[in-house]
């Protein structure tokens, strides 16, 4: 994580104070469990909680110079501070319960970041989508014109996706909500799932199904392919944003504010710098899918191959995924949309974009489609070479004279026929899941 790209409560959420005070946590409701179970002197827990112990990672770390292990040396710190009660921490346990235990305590409090920012993009895309719903936008495929849509209609595209993304990770969160108090290797030797299941509901937690000495690592791996695709969302829609930026398109651009500089050489620039942005980040976030999924084949009851991945892909995706849509959310809110520039490119092609409405009118009036097709094709080219505007064209084509009045060919260039459902469309996007 890097400052640039880190909200500050996901620095502190990751920070090396939290993870430690987590830690202490996981310890101390196993240590209550087990007072329940009746393996730990009643009020153990609560002797060691009245000590308002903040653990120091310095240090922890200092100990850990010699030791070669982060929760004996943790432990060793806690022993130091709280005393004599502290012996009756991490019985029956191995280390994994606590790094477990607390990465998914904290894997699912990122989850919570991450999915408030995402309402927060959603509701922006919300906003917009309904603003532009009667906005008319030339649809593209392949980068060329298609057919008509709307700008409301486009964003309520990238409304789904998102809306999608955030289902997916909350989908993840619920999966990474789990953690094992469980033992060396999953077998609760000194233990019991009735432990476990205690321990484990004062932190928010399920036990894993059947854990080893870890919690089984395809867990992980979805959240980060949830992130990933979140990610992707947002890279899809930014991509959209620097396309409608291009001074050949100008048909919407980020806000550019006053005082602001485009370019060191060129006073008159304006770039699409924030949606470039979030191009580039959005890789840093799929780049962990890989690792992720890789981490699933530990070998036997485990390895630690896997630790040092997590220590890293965890805080930089979660940080980077949460500024990612915080800053998303910016750019979709001070859009600044050129309707009139979007009907300029629309009218561009001389109504080519209604070729299909006449060939499916002409197959409604007894002719083949493939025929239809061809029809419509050579006049369409025509008019790409300058012969003149499609619909005279059209109109002054005999054969399709024979099918079609010249009343049913102008009632095929009819826009707003075209664009009937687009409140339809964007209502169903904002009520989806």
């Amino acid at each position: 994580m890097i400052p640039r790209y880190t909200p500050a409560e996901v620095a502190e959420l990751w920070s090396d104070r939290n993870r430690y005070a987590v830690w202490l946590e996981v310890e101390l409701s196993a240590c209550e469990a087990m007072e329940d179970a009746g393996l730990v002197p009643a009020g153990t827990a609560a002797e060691i909680r009245a000590l308002g112990i903040q653990p120091d990672p310095a240090e922890i770390e200092r100990i850990e110079r010699t030791t070669r292990h982060d929760v004996i040396a943790f432990l060793t710190h806690v022993e130091q501070r709280a005393g004599a009660p502290a012996r009756w921490l991490h019985r029956g346990m191995t280390s994994n319960d606590v790094l477990d235990s607390s990465f998914a305590v904290l894997l699912a409090r990122s989850a919570d970041l991450l999915l408030a920012r995402a309402d927060g993009l959603s509701a922006a895309l919300e906003r917009r989508a309904r603003e532009h719903v009667k906005t008319p936008l030339i649809g593209r495929s392949h980068g060329i014109h298609a057919e008509p849509v709307t700008f409301g209609i486009v964003l309520a595209g990238h409304l789904a996706e998102v809306k999608r993304g955030r289902a997916r990770l909350a989908a993840a969160r619920r999966e990474i909500a789990v953690g094992k108090i469980a033992g060396a290797v999953g077998t609760y030797a000194h233990l019991s799932p009735e432990i476990e299941r205690a321990a484990l509901a004062k932190l928010g937690l399920e036990p894993e199904t059947v854990a080893t000495q870890v919690v089984a690592r395809d867990r992980h791996a979805a959240f980060f392919s949830a992130c990933a695709l979140l990610a992707a969302a947002i890279e899809r829609l930014s991509t959209n944003v620097r396309h409608w930026q291009r001074s050949e398109v100008g048909e919407a651009e980020e806000r550019f504010a006053k005082g602001q500089k485009g370019s060191s050489a060129m006073p008159h620039k304006r770039n699409p710098i924030l949606s470039e942005n979030l191009c580039g980040l959005a890789r840093v976030v799929r780049a962990a899918v890989v690792p992720a999924l890789e981490n699933v084949a530990l070998w036997h009851e485990r390895d630690i191959s896997h630790s040092s991945v997590e220590r890293m892909i965890a805080p930089d995706v979660t940080a980077t995924l949460a500024f990612m849509l915080e800053r998303a959310a910016s750019v979709v809110d001070g859009l600044v949309v050129y309707p009139e520039r979007m009907r300029e490119n629309l009218e561009r092609s001389g109504g080519l974009f209604f070729s299909e409405a006449v060939m499916l009118e002409l197959v409604g009036a007894g002719l083949a489609r493939q025929h239809a097709y061809e029809l419509v094709q050579r006049n369409a080219m025509a008019a790409f070479d300058g012969a003149g505007e499609f619909k005279r064209l059209l109109l002054a084509d005999a054969e399709i004279g024979e099918r079609l009045a010249p009343d049913q060919i102008e009632r095929c260039f009819d826009l707003e026929h075209a664009l009937r459902f687009a409140e339809v469309i964007v209502e169903r996007a904002a009520a989806s899941e």
